[in-house]
């Protein structure tokens, strides 16, 4: 659902996908290619939100900022599911992980990777390429070019679902039996443990 706020009505360029059980309200600016999932919440109500091409914010996400403030999620950006972001900007092509907590005036740098669960303070620098985990979150490594990879490979996939979405997502009556011959989905991406097998 799209909502004006006080005289402010998101923007959103025509090749994104915003779900329909999702909430985009008043400044917000959404560019090409970006995928916002079901139960979303997109607050521009007290301050800007800028979402740059490619980025994707997942399924019971939260953006919201301190009245006054505009925040960035740069190009590529991934959000997992159930994060929440507040008053916080994010580099480019970094990944939050689901349920993690990224508080106001923190920065998170380019290519950087935040663990699932964890909590960044508010005003917390992370420089980019960096591995942040816990709560307190806490730099613990730079990420590696093969883990800079599987994220780019997943935000790609991400980066396809607004075309599919708006091709092939309509809502339908549930069938009442499971269809004979049914196939299943393919193996198109690895775990991060997985992927390093490799």
């Amino acid at each position: 659902m799209i909502y004006s706020f006080k005289g402010y009505t998101p923007v959103i360029h025509e090749s994104s996908f915003v779900h329909p059980l999702a909430a985009v309200t008043g400044n917000v600016i959404i560019g090409k290619n970006c995928y916002i999932g079901p139960g979303a919440a997109i607050r521009g109500d007290w301050g800007q939100i800028i979402l740059e091409d490619g980025v994707n914010v997942q399924e019971n996400c939260t953006v919201h900022m301190f009245p006054g403030k505009s925040i960035t999620l740069k190009e590529s950006a991934h959000v997992g599911h159930g994060a929440i972001i507040h008053g916080a900007n994010l580099g480019r092509n970094c990944l939050i992980g689901m349920n993690s907590v990224i508080m106001d005036d923190a920065e998170i740098g380019d290519e950087s990777i935040v663990g699932a669960m964890a909590f960044v303070k508010a005003e917390t620098m992370i420089p980019k390429r960096s591995l942040v985990v816990g709560n307190p979150a806490k730099v613990i490594k730079e990420v590696s070019n093969d883990m800079i990879a599987w994220k780019t490979k997943g935000t790609q996939l991400y980066q396809q679902l607004p075309a599919d979405c708006h091709e092939t997502l309509k809502e339908v009556e549930p069938l009442r039996e499971v269809p004979k011959n049914m196939k299943m989905q393919e193996s198109f991406y690895d775990t991060l443990r997985d992927f390093m097998k490799k």
